[in-house]
């Protein structure tokens, strides 16, 4: 009798999307409005955020928390919509974790996506890929851009202050213009031939007044949210059986490792809407 309980399927369950702050939120929110059907649990790791200048055992240790919250929350499938995060944690997660966890289901990230359109988007074939350190030295858009696409020519450049920025919201302020104008003209002080920016890191379109601001014409900024939500759209197309385990009440909750109401306030920014947020505890 047990063995039976033990093979029966378990409840579908919303989409979890995880980030190590409020970055992530501006994948959710483009995730949602192509798929405003589905339900989804946004999980930020708010207290121990930012991950970029973490080590790779410490962001996956993170990172692996915060996947199997979101799994025991009921969570089939589970968005990584950190690139620190993507970069240093998902394959490990992939190739060790699920196993045990529970093979049946399943982790993305955001890299791929990003990567996918690349080909398309470069007419020069020269990327500038601006993100956390971590993400740099993980090498990883470097790597998947030239799995993808030989040809084309990446140079990388840190932007170690953009996160700040954003997380203690002075992106808009003049403050920001510095740092940003610095690492926009590095970059292309680096190759003069880049015609593509990609914005490696789900924080920095909070910045993108700025960005356009310093960015010469002729040169295109790529943000993810859009690309990542018409691969997870796709990705459920193509997986109908995944697709099946996720329930569709147009719901939307949060967690956050934060103070619940002041995750709350500043979601809401990013969102524009209430988002009430419960606090947890790893």
């Amino acid at each position: 009798m047990s063995d039976m309980f033990l093979t029966l399927p378990e409840a579908p369950g919303p989409i979890g999307v995880f980030d190590s702050g409020y970055g992530g939120l501006t994948i959710l929110r483009q995730i949602r409005q192509l798929m405003p059907a589905y339900d989804y649990l946004y999980l930020g790791d708010n207290a121990r955020a930012p991950y970029g200048a973490h080590s790779f055992e410490v962001v996956y240790e993170f990172t692996r928390q915060a996947v199997e919250t979101l799994f025991a929350r009921g969570c089939h499938l589970v968005v990584l919509a950190c690139n620190t995060a993507s970069a240093k944690a998902l394959r490990t997660i992939q190739q060790n974790d699920l196993a045990r966890l529970d093979p049946s289901r399943r982790v993305l990230g955001v890299i791929r996506p990003t990567v996918e359109i690349v080909g398309e988007l470069t007419r020069s074939r020269h990327v500038g890929v601006l993100a956390t350190a971590g993400t740099v030295n993980s090498h990883s858009y470097e790597l998947e851009i030239h799995k993808l696409f030989p040809d084309i020519t990446v140079s990388q450049m840190a932007c170690p202050m953009w996160v700040p920025l954003v997380e203690n919201y002075e992106y808009d302020s003049p403050g920001a213009d510095y740092f940003v104008r610095k690492r926009i003209e590095g970059i292309l002080r680096t190759d003069p031939a880049i015609d593509t920016l990609l914005l490696a890191c789900t924080h920095y379109p909070l910045l993108m007044n700025k960005i356009l601001k310093y960015t010469p014409p002729g040169v295109r900024v790529v943000p993810q949210g859009e690309y990542v939500a018409s691969s997870l759209k796709d990705y459920l197309r193509r997986h109908t059986d995944m697709d099946a385990r996720c329930t569709r009440r147009g719901t939307c909750h949060y967690l956050t490792t934060e103070a619940a109401d002041k995750f709350s306030e500043n979601a809401s920014l990013f969102m524009h809407e209430r988002c009430e947020a419960e606090r947890i505890r790893f």
